[in-house]
């Protein structure tokens, strides 16, 4: 569904990725780890698109195109989706209308309200969206968002970050439903890229690969749980042995 071929992205000038290579396959979820500042939020924000980071070399192919120079818009038209780290409040959107509007069709008020229900957020359909939440419902309110946009390729940056163990379990249960967890992997038609820094999420979301990202460069792809095993006991450094 996705590949990614020496990809080099500068941001003001300074590059930051050096010659990625990736390939996620329909109905799979690879596991991306790595230190604080390592560029995986930068991956991201340019699998999607923001004009901020600047592709100096390389493509990204989504379902056999290149869209290495589309706009969010027209990748989110194709069927890409995203979930920030740190999603900004909208004062004056209610996330009613948010979920509508993310939905690109006429909506009934019944399934707005079974989306709101899955993410545990009814009671906050007639709120600015964001504004005054918890870290834990920022994370669902993302979340529901996405489930009513129903990407085929989903991007979330740490979605376990600031968030309560309670809240993780819920978050863990909506990325499954979104990622079609309960369809057998050959018949799912959505994949995933998951950024970790704690590998808390994999308790609940199965990957099948994982990556370690280490100053823009890829390394040590393999087993996710295995991977995180040796961060564990080894930290990063013996990641950036392997870099290729």
């Amino acid at each position: 569904m996705l590949s990614v071929r020496n990809l080099h992205v500068q941001v003001s000038g300074v590059e930051i990725l050096h010659g990625i290579d990736l390939d996620i396959r329909n109905g799979e979820t690879a596991a991306l780890f790595g230190p604080n500042g390592s560029g995986k939020s930068t991956l991201l924000m340019t699998l999607m698109g923001f004009p901020k980071y600047v592709v100096t070399q390389g493509s990204v192919i989504f379902k056999g195109q290149d869209i290495t120079g589309l706009s969010v818009d027209e990748r989110a038209r194709m069927g890409m989706g995203m979930s920030f780290q740190r999603p900004p409040v909208v004062r004056g959107v209610k996330m009613r209308d948010m979920v509508a509007a993310c939905l690109r069709r006429e909506a009934t008020e019944g399934e707005i309200h079974d989306m709101a229900s899955a993410a545990g957020m009814v009671d906050f359909l007639e709120r600015d969206v964001n504004y005054g939440f918890s870290g834990g419902e920022i994370k669902r309110s993302e979340l529901l968002q996405l489930l009513a946009q129903d990407p085929d390729f989903v991007l979330l940056d740490e979605p376990e970050s600031g968030v309560d163990l309670v809240n993780i379990a819920v978050i863990g249960d909506l990325i499954n439903r979104l990622l079609q967890k309960d369809v057998r992997i050959r018949e799912r038609n959505h994949s995933g890229l998951v950024i970790t820094h704690t590998g808390h999420i994999l308790d609940y979301v199965s990957a099948r690969t994982g990556y370690v990202m280490i100053n823009g460069r890829l390394s040590c792809g393999g087993d996710p749980h295995e991977i995180l095993m040796t961060i564990k006991q080894y930290g990063y450094e013996e990641c950036s042995r392997c870099v290729r």
